[in-house]
């Protein structure tokens, strides 16, 4: 599954809302911009779609900007990455929506590979519907200790 920058901006965004201003204080967008170094209007049109999901809400006037509609502990990430991104199906033929497979591929029933794409597809929802805003603010664990590489003397 490769990200497309939209969600990549947006999840980066709202950990930075979060921790700038959360359900408290509304964060103006140039500063959840700047802070992320991401293009303000790229950045606009991504707020636009999650308020219009529920996620953010708008206050206008001197102190305006966006705040979170929900407590981070409430944001799922597999939320947030679904409405930015869409579908988290690898390939057609195991689409989230109740869509006939058949219409993606005539060969799906006898398909032996397609399971490997509902597992992967599965893999991917679990992961990332596990997942907080909350615990993504607060996850302080070093890049190599995710990806468990070891230091490699040489």
């Amino acid at each position: 599954m490769k990200v497309a920058k939209k969600t990549e901006y947006g999840l980066r965004a709202m950990v930075c809302l979060a921790l700038s201003g959360g359900q408290k204080q509304a964060v103006a967008l140039p500063v959840v911009a700047q802070a992320e170094q991401i293009p303000e209007q790229f950045l606009d049109q991504i707020f636009a779609k999650l308020r219009r999901a529920g996620f953010v809400k708008s206050v206008r006037g001197v102190n305006g900007g966006y705040l979170l509609s929900r407590p981070p502990e409430e944001i799922s990430i597999g939320e947030l990455v679904r409405v930015l991104e869409g579908s988290l199906s690898p390939i057609g033929c195991v689409t989230e929506e109740n869509s006939d497979p058949g219409d993606f591929c005539g060969r799906f029933s006898a398909c032996h590979t397609r399971n490997v794409w509902l597992r992967v597809m599965n893999a991917i929802t679990h992961a990332l519907d596990s997942l907080t805003l909350a615990e993504v603010m607060h996850d302080d664990v070093e890049v190599r200790q995710v990806l468990q590489i070891d230091s490699v003397s040489p």
